[in-house]
């Protein structure tokens, strides 16, 4: 599944655009490597998100194509999630 679809289906991002636009601007990285919207994402990657001063580290835990909004956190769990 492309990373921005991800993004979007598990609900760490709102919109696929924004999801796009984070991830082409380099501040996505998939095990460690700057990953565009389109890399694809396995079940077990470390995804790094980094929002402004946040940083949020999960892994990916279940793929699936929709998913309701209390389901969407199944998806992955959370590693870290810090302020800078």
């Amino acid at each position: 599944m492309r990373l921005d679809k991800y993004l979007k289906v598990s609900r760490l991002i709102k919109r696929r655009t924004v999801a796009k636009e984070i991830a082409d601007k380099g501040r996505i990285s998939i095990n460690g490597k700057v990953a565009k919207s389109s890399t694809d994402v396995k079940i077990g990657d470390e995804l790094t998100l980094l929002f402004g001063n946040k940083t949020l580290v999960v892994k990916v835990t279940e793929m699936r194509e929709t998913t309701k909004k209390d389901e969407a956190e199944n998806m992955y769990e959370v590693v870290s999630d810090t302020n800078n």
